[in-house]
């Protein structure tokens, strides 16, 4: 295989497993090729024994393939060499982005439990593990004491855990009761318990989560012209909203991003006015000025 191509493989590889999903006609524009392509190159991935998913006119690739496990064997670490890891990033200063680049390349090839106390530390540590030996083993779980974030109730839940987002912020799990897939923020829960075999896994699906931590059924897409000070910002701050990134000119560079709601991307530019400009997006405009009405009251 010629090195464009498996260049271009691997850039679709990289879009098709990331927490954004795409349709074809996006594929094929972010990836400056026709469709033809894109669905020749998808069909390389499924002769090479790669599980595809479709979600209405979005595909991914599975990571429960057998080939995303072989690729994870590649980089295997020991308990001894786990431990000796997390010593050494531990000691590194809390403010050094080093630290957190580390953290998450870590946790993006390896989930193991060992690992997990790297990442998230002290009364939360036990749970995170449980969680993960739920997903591991395909059990269901009972969240004791979930605090929830509307109205502050608390009360057990007994869900389907199957993925956690990037730091073990928080586990997709599918709910029973309510028939649809959820995000529960780990730091809310009071304990877990294992419980019987999954019932749903045919239900469980990640949904989709914007470069600002928002999540969400919708989709909004929202351009914005950054300054030299609101795009150093936004790379240190929401790190995955650089691929959507590109220069503009001198000092300037262009956000072309899709968000789950308002309320996210909003934050960030309330703080950054002088240095942004809204290229299109009715939403965060008027979401903008009902923000400054509001507070200006």
């Amino acid at each position: 295989m010629d090195q464009p191509k498996l260049e271009r493989l691997l850039r679709l590889m990289k879009l098709l497993t990331a927490n954004t999903t795409y349709n074809v006609d996006q594929l094929a524009e972010r990836l400056s090729m026709s469709r033809r392509t894109v669905y020749r190159y998808i069909d390389t991935f499924r002769e090479a024994g790669f599980v595809i998913k479709k979600t209405g006119d979005c595909i991914r690739l599975d990571k429960e393939s057998p080939h995303f496990r072989d690729i994870s064997q590649l980089v295997h670490f020991t308990e001894e060499e786990a431990v000796i890891l997390k010593n050494a990033i531990e000691n590194i200063d809390d403010t050094n982005l080093l630290k957190q680049n580390l953290k998450r390349k870590l946790y993006s090839v390896y989930d193991n439990k060992t690992l997990a106390d790297t990442v998230v530390r002290g009364k939360n540590a036990p749970n995170i593990r449980t969680l993960i030996e739920a997903i591991e083993e395909r059990r269901q779980a009972t969240l004791h004491g979930y605090q929830s974030a509307h109205g502050g109730e608390v009360r057990d839940r007994r869900v389907e855990p199957f993925a956690f987002t990037t730091n073990y912020v928080q586990v997709w799990c599918y709910d029973p009761e309510d028939g649809r897939n959820k995000l529960f923020k780990t730091s809310r829960i009071g304990s877990v318990t294992l419980e019987g075999e999954w019932r749903h896994a045919t239900e469980h699906r990640e949904g989709f989560i914007d470069a600002f931590r928002l999540h969400g059924e919708r989709r909004y897409r929202v351009r914005l012209e950054l300054g030299m000070l609101a795009y150093n910002l936004l790379c240190e701050e929401y790190p995955l909203a650089e691929r959507d990134v590109r220069q503009a000119g001198e000092g300037r560079w262009l956000l072309e991003t899709e968000v789950a709601g308002m309320a996210g991307v909003g934050r960030f530019v309330v703080g950054l006015l002088d240095d942004i400009r809204i290229v299109d997006s009715p939403e965060l405009t008027e979401y903008l000025h009902r923000y400054m009405t509001e507070n200006t009251l």
